[in-house]
């Protein structure tokens, strides 16, 4: 019996949970404190008609039997906008010719 016992015997493991340390818990919280700003928002109720309208309009080209459905739509945000322009615009600095991308925005 003693060889079955080996044999099939189920052993125990045992998972340690690390704590976070303070340095983890401070990021956490300063990454909490900080929210995205979005590139794109919803557009207005009231131009949505003109948007799809204009947007078939020249997805159809000369199919005009062809259907679209549009199902969203976005408008730039005008926050994130000014804040790209102003940072790209003092990162450029001296050098005009230099080419920035804002790839990500957040704020407090």
């Amino acid at each position: 019996m003693g060889i079955f016992a080996r044999l099939f015997k189920k052993e125990e493991t045992h998972l340690e949970i690390p704590q976070p340390s303070s340095e983890t818990i401070e990021k956490m919280k300063t990454e909490e404190e900080w929210k995205a700003v979005p590139a794109y928002i919803d557009a207005n109720a009231e131009d949505y008609e003109l948007v799809s309208l204009i947007a078939t309009a020249i997805a159809t080209g000369n199919q005009p039997e062809s259907q679209f459905v549009v199902k969203k739509i976005l408008q730039r945000n005008p926050e994130a906008a000014l804040v790209s322009i102003i940072a790209t615009s003092l990162a450029a600095g001296v050098n005009e010719e230099s080419q920035f991308v804002v790839q990500k925005i957040v704020k407090k």
